[in-house]
């Protein structure tokens, strides 16, 4: 049995529940110094919108836009990280860095003010332990 490296399940679990999404984007060899705002336009409004509303049809994709779920920025950052129900988990493919970007952008625009910054440190700790 062959067996797939969890960034090419991701990546596939990714195209299928992100119908839409920037397949350019993901493709692309510089795709690790994106930040936050990019990360959002090419992956996350495939889905959630580009004002962040979120959407209904052959799925249900909650609004980012004024969402109380955001007040705490681990959540969103473990949402983005681990994924849940017909989210995929973005975890391998982003950085730290990028992970942190991405919510802080989400929570700072989309007529969201959450004051607080997410760091890569914060996201870091949710990651497990790597293994010596």
């Amino acid at each position: 049995m062959m067996r797939m490296p969890i960034f090419a399940v991701t990546l596939a679990i990714a195209g299928m529940a992100h119908a839409g999404h920037d397949d350019a984007f993901i493709d692309r060899k510089d795709a690790a110094t994106v930040d936050g705002r990019t990360i959002f336009t090419h992956l996350c409004q495939a889905c959630h919108m580009a004002d962040g509303k979120g959407a209904t049809g052959a799925g249900a994709y909650p609004a980012l836009a004024g969402n109380p779920k955001l007040l705490a920025p681990l959540y969103p950052a473990a949402m983005v990280m681990n994924g849940r129900g017909a989210m995929p988990g973005f975890g391998q493919m982003f950085s730290d860095e990028q992970i942190a970007s991405v919510v802080n952008y989400v929570r700072t625009h989309l007529g969201n003010h959450y004051p607080d910054t997410l760091s890569a440190a914060d996201v870091k700790a949710l990651r497990p332990p790597e293994k010596p």
